[in-house]
């Protein structure tokens, strides 16, 4: 499985959208590279984005965005429905964070709560209607965004996504894409380190039989008010670890994780450091002797300049691929690969019934679903208020007082449930190209 990781895009209108976007070069030749090593290395099976994809949370620098990750994803052979993505600092829209009200009331609760009623706090103000909502209002943009890959949350019982995707016949990789951006811009100033909340419903990370987990997190742990959980429960349960945040291109290897901090596409030209760079990591499965390891090459590609071009970061012994491996559990005898309820502890459910949760997040992990997903956000929303409405999926006070990327998720998630989604798609197909 080869994997593409970007990171802190920065997308910022309105120059992104105008021929004088000083940064556009380094995209463009970031496309041309990936196309060339995409060629050598074989088709990109997923593409990993972590965080900070625009740069105030603004509907028009998700749209060029989208383009952008779409020219990329072409280039390299990836499908459309293998992107996965999630929030960072930049995703936040610092004038909701500063003006509304019910926004600076709930991060206010829950950073000024103490160390052992945090996470219980969290909890009660995520599945409140009202402050579950404006927890979630500065990423509303974002959200947006995001449904196309099934990669939205929202209230009460998405606070992360996880998605499978097969390792091999026995083992499949599940990613996880956490939400570090809750406490993001109190008060609209900017991030202080250690200001920022995970907490422990989102690292249940469960280790179960035949899974390899991975975490997506924009903010890698040092800026997160609770670093030392964070750091032992990803460290013991994730093989492998993004993070961005930082503009740093690193990899550190231990004997049980492999964690790679991602350089930005497009950091700040005007600070110390400054270094464009992107990934490309192989993962495979071998097996001899009766034992499994996880082998992995990673590429680690930075900007140079006169020439401009990225160039690949060299190991220890001065060769440009960094290689790991890690062993993996031995599977008990006569396994059998089957869907994975994720169980969380009684007092981390987001919702009563725990088994429902899990079912959505398998439906939306199908590739044929995430296709699905995708060309049914490309419809308007007319349209998809149709589909919904004709199949029973929503109820006329969801379509009017949910935000659409939680109220078409549900419509989804219920139409996998329901054994709809072919359904879905035949309705799709009839509203396409009218």
């Amino acid at each position: 499985m080869l994997l593409l990781n970007v990171s802190d895009i920065h997308f910022r209108h309105p120059i992104c959208t105008s021929g004088m976007d000083p940064d556009r070069p380094f995209r463009t030749r970031l496309i041309q590279d990936a196309r060339q090593r995409s060629a050598e290395l074989g088709s990109v099976d997923a593409m990993l984005v972590s965080g900070d994809i625009a740069f105030a949370g603004m509907t028009e620098e998700y749209d060029e965005a989208y383009r952008w990750l779409v020219e990329l994803a072409t280039v390299c052979n990836c499908p459309l429905e293998r992107i996965y993505v999630i929030p960072g600092n930049h995703d936040v829209n610092r004038v909701t964070t500063r003006t509304d009200m019910g926004v600076r009331n709930v991060h206010r609760a829950i950073s000024r709560a103490t160390a052992h009623e945090r996470e219980g706090e969290l909890l009660a103000q995520f599945r409140h209607q009202d402050t579950g909502r404006a927890l979630m209002e500065p990423i509303a943009a974002y959200n947006v965004f995001a449904a196309r890959f099934s990669c939205q949350v929202y209230t009460p019982d998405k606070l992360f996504w996880h998605q499978d995707l097969p390792l091999d016949d026995k083992r499949k990789l599940r990613i996880y894409g956490l939400t570090s951006t809750l406490l993001s811009g109190s008060g609209g100033t900017d991030d202080a380190r250690m200001g920022l909340y995970l907490s422990p419903l989102q690292t249940v990370l469960d280790p179960v039989d035949g899974v390899v987990n991975l975490v997506m997190c924009h903010h890698p742990p040092d800026w997160l008010m609770d670093h030392d959980e964070v750091e032992d429960a990803v460290n013991g349960r994730a093989a492998i670890q993004f993070f961005g945040h930082k503009h740093r291109t690193r990899i550190h290897r231990e004997q049980h994780y492999i964690r790679f901090s991602a350089g930005a596409v497009n950091p700040e030209r005007h600070l110390p450091g400054w270094e464009p760079g992107y990934n490309f990591v192989r993962l495979n499965v071998a097996n001899e002797n009766g034992r499994s390891t996880l082998e992995i090459e990673a590429y680690l590609l930075v900007w140079q300049t006169n020439p401009d071009l990225f160039h690949p970061k060299l190991n220890e012994n001065g060769e440009p691929v960094f290689r790991h491996s890690i062993r993996l559990p031995i599977l008990p005898a006569g396994f059998q690969p089957a869907v994975e309820q994720i169980d969380l502890p009684p007092d981390a459910q987001l919702v009563a019934d725990r088994p429902v949760v899990a079912e959505r997040e398998k439906s939306m992990s199908d590739h044929d679903t995430r296709n699905l997903v995708l060309r049914f956000w490309d419809l308007t929303s007319s349209k998809r208020r149709e589909i919904a409405l004709e199949l029973g999926l929503l109820d006329r006070d969801e379509i009017t007082q949910l935000p659409e990327p939680e109220r078409y998720g549900r419509a989804l998630a219920r139409a996998g449930e329901r054994g709809l989604l072919e359904r879905v798609a035949e309705e799709i197909r009839k509203r396409e190209g009218r």
